[in-house]
């Protein structure tokens, strides 16, 4: 299981329509792939996606960093994938979605070397995994279309971007909630409000029987003390995400008593990292979710292995691949991530694949 080779590439998607949240505007997701071969021949394929606003990455440093990871992986042992995902974490501290891209890429070979689903390196089996729908910062009529839409497809959890205008933000999940009147809602302000802004949602949203089950990272990353504060003004469940990048994040909001959920994203934290957020929270009686960037079916599916070896997610959050017009592979629409093995077990289509790597 000895790493012969470790290529990246520069991929881009096109999305549907522009992706809007509190953060900024998307129109395209440009990804970094990478691929792995060990001596015996054995492909492993990882994705990750950078969101400046969130990572703290450009697609030219998240290849930059994957292509100095490469490096580190050469030449090395997958059996001590614990370790190699160790030494990535030093040698790339920041460099978030190279990181996830490497290590699944590590993780998928080693499994397809041993014949295994990636779900059983977390102690499962790849067990269907079936994800909520996001609808994006529009206005009340778009969004009860695309709520009448992803209802035809069978979805019946949404979760409705806000962290703008309190009162539009309203407007928009009363429009979900009216085309979608049994769904699970949740709401991600993506940091987007001040904590007074948050708890007046809350409120508002309350008095107006809107029932939202989870109010997801409604303040600032850094302000843990105004996290802690909607936590206990409000009765909405409140969820950590940008917060909790590391397990020392994730200790941090747990001492702090500051959110009831933490949102474990692989594209932020690694599968390995990820794994150990999901223990901190569990030890602490929080709830987990597991949530995405705009990464292809390839990067949810690692993420939906994880959640499938886990198990007892509160919360999924894996429609990414929804938004692209054309993905890596070609996958059926709808709410189900229906997983198989060894690896993640997805392999990207050769077109979609650049003809060649990036250079090193």
């Amino acid at each position: 299981m000895i790493v012969d080779r470790v290529d990246v590439y520069r991929v881009e998607f096109p999305l549907i329509d522009s992706f809007e949240i509190s953060l900024g505007t998307k129109h395209r997701a440009t990804n970094v792939l990478v691929e792995l071969e060990t001596d015996s021949g054995v492909v492993g394929w990882g994705e990750g996606a950078p969101l400046a606003p969130i990572t703290g990455e450009t697609i030219d440093s998240a290849i930059a960093g994957a292509t100095a990871g490469a490096a580190v992986l050469e030449g090395r042992d997958l059996r001590d994938r614990r370790e190699l995902a160790l030494e990535l974490d030093a040698a790339l501290p920041g460099a978030v979605s190279s990181r996830f891209a490497l290590e699944t890429a590590l993780y998928d070979a080693y499994c397809r070397e041993r014949g295994i689903a990636l779900a059983e390196c977390f102690g499962g089996k790849p067990e269907p995994v079936r994800t909520d729908i996001t609808v994006a910062i529009v206005d009340p009529e778009t969004a009860a279309a695309e709520t009448e839409a992803a209802k035809e497809q069978g979805f019946d959890e949404f979760k409705v971007k806000v962290g703008s205008d309190v009162e539009s933000d309203l407007e928009r999940v009363a429009a979900v909630r009216r085309a979608a009147p049994d769904a699970g809602l949740k709401v991600d302000a993506n940091q987007g409000w001040t904590p007074k802004e948050a708890i007046r949602f809350a409120d508002r949203a309350a008095d107006r029987g809107l029932d939202v089950g989870l109010l997801e990272q409604p303040v600032h990353r850094d302000d843990v003390t105004g996290l802690k504060r909607v936590t206990e003004a409000v009765r909405t469940p409140v969820a950590a995400d940008e917060t909790v990048f590391t397990p020392a994040d994730a200790h941090r909001v747990v001492s702090e008593g500051a959110a009831d959920v933490i949102n474990i994203k692989a594209g932020k934290s690694g599968l390995t990292d990820g794994a150990a957020i999901a223990e901190i929270a569990r030890g602490a009686n929080l709830d987990v979710m597991v949530g995405c960037m705009l990464e292809s079916a390839l990067g949810l599916h690692a993420s939906a292995h994880l959640v499938a070896g886990l198990g007892d997610f509160s919360y999924v959050d894996l429609d990414g691949n929804h938004s692209f017009e054309r993905g890596l592979a070609d996958l059926p629409s709808g709410p189900t991530h229906e997983l198989t093995g060894p690896g993640h077990g997805i392999v990207p289509e050769p077109d979609a694949v650049p003809e060649s790597p990036v250079e090193r």
